[in-house]
């Protein structure tokens, strides 16, 4: 299984943009990522394929930005089924819940070791 959060991905974006930027990125991500997760559920229950394939995209891309390789992997794979035209998803909306409040978690424990 892949793991939560690739941290060269981290590192490099660290390095890319400073530690204090990658430290509000990850609060915004950590705001953000909820309210794309309640629009798929939202868009789910009313049927709206395209609301919930953009909302998964945008989710997918930036959990790509942190190197969450899981999350961003949930994301696609739901994205990859609503081009389909599937929404037929099961579980797989909780997942991702889980795998974003893994994801955060880590994140900020990796964030608080590269400001170290």
């Amino acid at each position: 299984m892949a793991q939560i959060i690739d941290r060269s991905a981290l590192v490099t974006l660290s390095d890319a943009v400073g530690g204090d930027f990658v430290s509000e990125l990850i609060a915004t991500f950590e705001e953000e990522a909820p309210e794309l997760i309640a629009e798929m559920r939202r868009a789910l229950s009313a049927g709206e394929v395209e609301g919930f394939r953009r909302a998964a995209h945008s989710l997918k891309s930036n959990a790509n930005t942190f190197g969450a390789t899981r999350l961003a992997e949930g994301a696609r794979e739901l994205e990859t089924m609503a081009r389909a035209n599937d929404l037929e998803i099961g579980g797989r909306l909780e997942e991702l819940e889980e795998e974003y409040r893994k994801a955060v978690k880590e994140l900020k424990s990796l964030n608080k070791s590269l400001q170290e």
